[in-house]
């Protein structure tokens, strides 16, 4: 439904209207790298289905506003990305990796680690929205880090970087997990004259600063709470 208003509200308006979609579009894919063109291969009943066939209508619902209303529509499919500001427990496994990494927890890796992903830094996505938006061009647009890593090597690198002693805890995998995922972006490269610069080397440990701020604010907070909690107990 909100896709749908403010598709509304863009036709309305006449604003150019961007749509962030999602990788997730391509389910487990067959083909690999995944282009533009490739359909998808997603279980429309799995556990997983909700999130994927919403942005698969998603895009649905804004072309149709393009053809039939010209709306100005962008559509971005966006890979795995991480940076500052992302929320400790967002489930999302970069996040999870480097917040374990930083509180001396076991990592933990989902089925043999085997299963690839692409990562992106944040500022590399940034841009490429705004090239997205600035262009004539409607999309889909890939935009992803086409390095690809396993879960297993995600985790060494998340160790290399904040904490060689980290172990990893092996548990059981979620069904429908995809076995691969790698954009292919030379259609943004050469439309959009865009592709990542930021290495997972060199954006973890900035990332991992500021996780390391996130968690000592978080625990101030929660010493206050705990105080004022103790104190006004104590008064009444």
């Amino acid at each position: 439904m909100g896709t749908l208003n403010m598709l509304g509200l863009a036709k309305r308006i006449g604003a150019r209207f961007l749509l962030t979609s999602t990788s997730e579009v391509y389910g487990d894919p067959l083909e690999h790298p995944q282009k533009e063109t490739y359909w998808g291969n997603v279980n429309p009943i799995g556990e997983r289905s909700c999130y994927d066939e919403g942005k698969r209508t998603a895009e649905t619902l804004a072309m149709d506003y393009h053809r039939g209303a010209e709306v100005e529509v962008r559509i971005a499919r966006i890979f795995n990305t991480y940076g500052p500001r992302m929320c400790l427990d967002d489930g999302r496994v970069v996040s999870n990796f480097v917040a374990q990494a930083i509180r001396k927890q076991p990592l933990t890796v989902y089925g043999d680690g085997k299963q690839t992903r692409s990562f992106q830094y944040v500022s590399d996505l940034v841009n490429g929205l705004v090239a997205l938006m600035e262009g004539e061009h409607v999309g889909p647009f890939n935009l992803g880090n086409p390095g690809e890593f396993t879960m297993l090597e995600l985790a060494e690198v998340v160790k290399e970087t904040i904490d060689p002693s980290a172990t990893i805890e092996f548990r059981a995998n979620t069904a429908d997990d995809p076995h691969k995922r790698k954009p292919d972006i030379s259609k943004a490269k050469s439309l959009l004259n865009w592709e990542p610069k930021v290495s997972l080397r060199e954006g973890l440990p900035l990332m991992e600063f500021d996780k390391s701020m996130l968690l000592v604010k978080r625990s101030v907070f929660s010493a206050r709470c705990f105080v004022f909690l103790t104190e006004h107990a104590s008064a009444t």
